[in-house]
């Protein structure tokens, strides 16, 4: 029977807020943002904002892996960590506050772990920081061994590997290097690292009851770091033959998830997933230093055992291994004061808190009304005219939608989309600048964003973000401009979604629309034409899921939410306007054929309204 999990808490929703004012109070030289509950960000005291003369290094997750992250801010590693709530990934806002707070000329370096909320999370406050002028650089981590290599867009979990990585551009960027160098020397350290754990137990979120699943003489292998299941589940076993195990699967030539062969040299890495005793780790570290030297041929440069990355109270370990040369041991040997490497507690403490920096150009708040001119330009009337059209479309297919989700999702797909559309109808009034198209853009973005939350609204607040990213670059906007910003926010959802042409997803009408744009154009359509053909080649490429197999059979990304209108602006260069430019991964081949993908009919929807929508605004004005 389960019981409740015995926890040293106070009130289980202040976990993470309570556990930075220790982190904080013990280390004198980390900080954190004052923005609690919603910003929880630690960040080095010595960092001032505005003026920091090295690339920045963030990284951050869900919380419950303590130390990681912010255990690992200090001189020589991070910069600030970012943490969400106990095991879910931090909000977008969160991550901006900290870019804000310590990022100076040379950039900003994000480091994340391949989990799709952080994923986007992370990725869609690059866009916005990129927006705000901030250079911007992301690297992801994947050094999971343990499931067998992805056939789709989910890719491995990120691990204890991380932490290397973390250090490895922590110290390239303490040296002096540019963003790129630091991003390149994290990417090679994050494809030369391979990780697995096994549990003795899971782990019991506060406040929450603690699960049986495990028996009393059973362990389970590739068990994830927020609990999820392994690979397999077995008898207990000494640790000997655990590592043995472990090993063998990271450095398997089957698999050949890590570059390393008999002759190379490597640095170890074992972590405790934080109810492990350091006397059983380093029982393991020293099974495992010979079992790489003699059975590998693997040298071993250097060794790590203690608790880095954690999954609250579970019982068991993580083995990682990276592969190493001159250029990564000058990285780890190099000094830190992060607290977690670990490092002492000397020094004066300055304040414990740190004022939030505000945005240098904010969306316009809720209580705020855009107040427009006397009347709009003919460019804004026409722009108004298609965000109606296209809002509407949305509004009439939610039935439809609906139907179509419940047959391979979880049949919401029009009721979320209206709820977006009746917004941006709503918005559209007093909040966006239509003669602006670029803001009009940047605050479609911000309705998709507080009405509709998750993964749907963060992949089109992407999208918005990167074409407004695009298209404020150009003192005048052409039609090629606004296909360039189509184009690249077509390619931001790809990025940090995951997914392509072929997935079954909102990309398959978004991806064929955008070069069949740019190729009319190119010929010399014009624009309204261009956008007419390309709306039909939206329409065509949503036809087509009906014949299409989602690609990943483990991870459903959610790309069903068509709401920013980010297409719909095409307009003639004569009258002055141009082009403002996977959840059915688990349903089986047969029960998907004939139904199409809902996010892709959806965009070809508002996509085709949007054209159509132009096209009868502009030939009623030549009348």
């Amino acid at each position: 029977m389960a019981l409740q999990g015995k926890k040293l808490i106070n009130n289980p929703d202040d976990v993470v807020t309570e556990f930075i004012e220790g982190l904080v109070e013990t280390y004198p030289g980390l900080q954190y943002l004052d923005g609690f509950p919603q910003i929880k960000v630690v960040l080095r005291a010595d960092v001032e904002r505005g003026s920091y003369d090295k690339v920045a290094v963030i990284s951050g997750g869900g919380s419950g892996h303590e130390p990681a992250h912010a255990g690992f801010v200090g001189p020589g590693m991070l910069t600030a960590a970012v943490s969400g709530d106990v095991f879910a990934s931090p909000p977008v806002d969160s991550i901006l506050a900290a870019i804000r707070a310590v990022t100076g000329p040379l950039g900003c370096l994000l480091i994340v772990k391949n989990y799709t909320g952080d994923r986007l999370n992370f990725g869609l406050a690059a866009e916005q920081a990129k927006s705000e002028g901030y250079k911007m650089e992301m690297v992801i981590v994947g050094d999971d061994c343990a499931l067998p290599p992805p056939r789709g867009i989910a890719g491995r979990r990120g691990l204890a590997g991380t932490i290397l990585v973390h250090k490895v551009a922590g110290a390239a960027a303490d040296a002096g290097l540019s963003l790129a160098e630091v991003a390149a020397e994290a990417k090679h350290a994050s494809e030369v690292v391979g990780t697995m754990g096994v549990a003795l137990s899971v782990c019991t979120l506060p406040g929450q009851v603690t699960s049986d699943r495990l028996g009393p003489r059973q362990m389970e292998l590739g068990l994830g770091i927020h609990g999820e299941p392994g690979v397999a589940v077995v008898e207990l076993q000494s640790v000997d033959v655990v590592v043995e195990h472990v090993l063998k699967q990271i450095l398997s030539q089957e698999t050949q998830y890590l570059p390393i062969t008999r002759g190379c040299s490597a640095v170890l890495l074992v972590n405790g997933l934080g109810a492990t005793p350091i006397m059983e780790l380093m029982i393991a570290a020293r099974k495992a230093v010979p079992e790489l030297q003699l059975v590998y041929g693997i040298a071993v440069d250097r060794v790590y055992t203690g608790t880095l990355m954690t999954s609250l109270d579970m019982a068991g370990l993580s083995i990682t291994i990276m592969k190493s040369d001159d250029s990564i041991l000058k990285r780890l040997d190099a000094p830190t004061k992060a607290p977690a490497w670990p490092v002492g507690s000397e020094g004066n403490r300055p304040p414990a808190k740190f004022p939030v920096p505000l945005p240098p150009s904010p969306s316009i708040k809720d209580d705020e009304i855009f107040a427009p001119s006397q009347e709009l330009s003919k460019q804004g009337c026409i722009l108004e005219a298609a965000i109606e059209a296209s809002a509407t479309a949305i509004i009439n297919l939610k039935d439809s939608l609906n139907e179509w989700d419940s047959k391979v999702g979880d049949g919401d797909c029009g009721t979320t989309m209206y709820r977006g559309a009746t917004a941006i109808l709503e918005d559209m009034k007093k909040r966006y600048p239509m003669d602006d198209a670029a803001g009009t853009i940047n605050e479609i973005g911000a309705t998709i964003r507080r009405v509709m939350g998750g993964t749907s609204g963060i992949l089109y607040d992407i999208l918005c973000k990167a074409a407004y990213a695009s298209l404020k670059q150009s003192s005048t906007v052409t039609a090629n401009k606004w296909a360039d910003a189509l184009e690249a926010s077509v390619a931001a959802v790809s990025k940090y979604g995951g997914a392509s042409a072929g997935y079954r997803t909102m990309l398959d009408a978004l991806i064929p629309a955008s070069a069949v744009l740019k190729q009319r154009l190119e010929a010399g359509d014009d624009p309204v034409t261009a956008f007419i053909a390309s709306s039909e080649a939206a329409s065509a490429g949503a036809e087509s899921t009906k014949q299409m197999q989602a690609k990943d059979h483990r991870t459903r990304m959610v790309f069903l939410f068509p709401l920013p209108l980010i297409n719909i602006l095409i307009f003639t260069q004569e009258f002055g306007m141009h082009l403002q430019a996977g959840r059915s991964s688990y349903i089986t081949p047969d029960l998907l054929a004939s139904i199409p993908d809902p996010g892709a009919m959806a965009a070809a929807a508002w996509y085709r309204a949007a054209a159509l929508a132009v096209k009868n605004k502009l030939h009623g004005s030549k009348s």
